[in-house]
């Protein structure tokens, strides 16, 4: 506990910063330090689980109100007295409200208090070259919304919800059997407090409509397979007011016919004939945007690489760019006539054994190795 950051620290708030001041401040910082923007950084990654930790209970007012009181002391947060190893009482709120009435315990929130969209996800196709260059994309997905016809009360227009009889409008019923009294659901009303005796035909009473949405999202240059954009408060709407979800964009990269990726680097096999990498030769190298000039060396071996600088990926939030690797590869002929199979012989009757240093070497540890 001891080093913990205080939560409003962590998300830059002051102690009496409104739930919205919470909600932008939050979103704000996780778009700074989400780890799929920081790949391999792992300080990076525990700022982000200590950023949602924080938000987690901010937002929430009856977890907040508890850690003003409490702050990492709280019994009903998961905080433990009694050291490491110690018992836990996280979750015990709910036990002391069933046992005690919530004397002494945790209050429970109301039934009509606001509650968060779900967020959603959405895989995101992208070609290789729209990953490096960056590309704006626009796409389609459902998610649930309020239904028009009654605006989400679930009833029929021209009437309303009335208040549950069997709870007050509660949400719970309270049973007492001796000292213990002990909370349920309301099953009259599935704990929501009101009952809708005309259902709104267009949503069957359920107040929401699946809906197809288009939105339009800026894929940064750089991004690899697997990361994550979060589009704020695109997801679901809330109940009883509370805002909206986010929605989650995950990027899925398609193969490139030519190159690979390592990280902001571009890795190329290119293959040259025997006689190029014999005598050398000036080659034109493919890029992602076009290609370059670049001179094989004499004698250049089968499996030999060259590094041409700034050919690779646009980094992150950067202008600078990683390297194409071209690893060369030898290709023998396979077809042959007799004419070429003997200027071949004839070549190869010239050559004193200097011209093949791995031969050579191989040869002399071999000797070696038995004499």
């Amino acid at each position: 506990m001891a080093n913990k950051r205080d939560y409003y620290e962590v998300l830059g708030v002051d102690k009496k910063a409104s739930a919205d001041d919470i909600k932008r401040a939050y979103r704000k910082k996780a778009k700074e330090c989400h780890p799929d923007l920081h790949p391999g950084d792992k300080q990076a990654e525990e700022r982000f689980k200590e950023l949602n930790e924080a938000n987690e209970v901010l937002s929430d007012p009856d977890k907040r109100a508890r850690y003003d009181q409490f702050g990492f002391n709280d019994p009903m947060q998961g905080g433990n007295p009694f050291g490491e190893g110690g018992f836990d009482f996280s979750g015990m709120g709910d036990i002391f409200d069933t046992f005690f009435g919530g004397m002494g315990g945790a209050s429970r929130r109301s039934s009509n208090a606001p509650v968060r969209g779900n967020d959603l996800r959405y895989d995101l196709k992208l070609t290789f070259e729209e990953a490096a260059d960056g590309c704006e994309k626009s796409f389609d997905f459902y998610r649930y919304e309020n239904c028009d016809t009654c605006h989400g009360s679930g009833a029929k227009p021209g009437t309303q919800p009335v208040t549950c009889p069997s709870c007050n409008g509660q949400g719970q019923i309270r049973t007492t059997n001796g000292f213990m009294s002990m909370l349920r659901t309301c099953s009259n009303c599935g704990g929501t407090g009101k009952v809708i005796k005309e259902r709104c035909p267009d949503c069957a009473g359920s107040g929401r409509l699946r809906r197809k949405r288009t939105a339009t999202i800026r894929v940064p240059a750089g991004i690899d397979n697997g990361q994550t954009l979060i589009q704020g408060s695109q997801g679901e709407p809330g109940k009883n007011g509370g805002p909206n979800g986010d929605l989650y964009v995950t990027v899925s990269v398609r193969p490139h016919k030519l190159f690979r990726r390592d990280g902001y680097n571009l890795l190329l096999d290119f293959p040259i004939s025997f006689t190029q990498a014999a005598l050398g030769a000036e080659v034109d190298i493919p890029t992602l945007h076009g290609s370059t000039k670049y001179k094989i060396p004499e004698g250049t071996q089968n499996d030999a690489e060259f590094r041409i600088r700034g050919q690779g990926i646009q980094m992150l939030r950067s202008a600078s760019k990683g390297d194409l690797v071209v690893r060369i590869r030898v290709e023998i002929p396979k077809r042959l006539n007799e004419k070429q199979k003997e200027l071949l012989r004839q070549f190869d009757e010239t050559v004193t054994g200097r011209e093949y240093e791995g031969k050579k070497n191989f040869f002399e540890k071999l000797k070696d190795a038995f004499n």
